[in-house]
């Protein structure tokens, strides 16, 4: 696949449950996408994303959640592991895609092109730790990107505009 698209919507991903998952389905909402994991310090802003979810998807919202386990080796579990834990200890219920590589030749294409869209501090094109988030805007370009220690509901404000726009 081409990791050079114009927009999102022009990716493809694996769900967490190993069905395709076309983001092309999510066109004209606005995605909020994490990389995530199961044992990190920041773990638990999976309760801040789901309430996010529950807040704004009825309004055009859609959290995507990335597991990775490049970081510390924090997500070592199979993506039924990570499914399974998600649910149970933070009632996830917004979609979690199948675990990938955020960075170097194996990243996903899609997090070759968020980080292309919204490089980090000082141009860096590389996703730092889990929890780095993206925001894209319903056109399907990324908006904003924001590091591991923005709280999910620090990003109400910013995600009201996209839903608003």
């Amino acid at each position: 696949m081409n990791d050079t698209p114009a927009s999102l919507y022009d990716f493809e991903a694996l769900s967490i449950d190993g069905k395709p998952a076309h983001l092309s389905t999510q066109r004209g909402k606005v995605l909020l996408i994490v990389n995530t994991a199961s044992a990190c310090g920041f773990t638990p802003q999976f309760a801040g994303l789901q309430t996010l979810w529950e807040t704004y998807r009825d309004r055009g919202l859609v959290v995507l959640g990335f597991p990775s386990n490049e970081f510390g080796h924090q997500d070592p579990g199979s993506d039924g592991e990570i499914a399974s834990f998600c649910q149970l200890n933070y009632g996830v219920n917004f979609p979690m895609m199948s675990k990938v590589q955020v960075n170097g030749p194996h990243a996903h294409p899609l997090w070759r092109w968020l980080t292309r869209q919204a490089p980090g501090i000082l141009g860096s094109k590389a996703v730092k730790w889990n929890f780095t988030k993206f925001l894209v805007g319903r056109d399907g370009t990324v908006l904003k990107r924001y590091a591991p220690t923005d709280k999910p509901e620090s990003l109400a404000r910013d995600i009201e505009a996209a839903l608003a726009a």
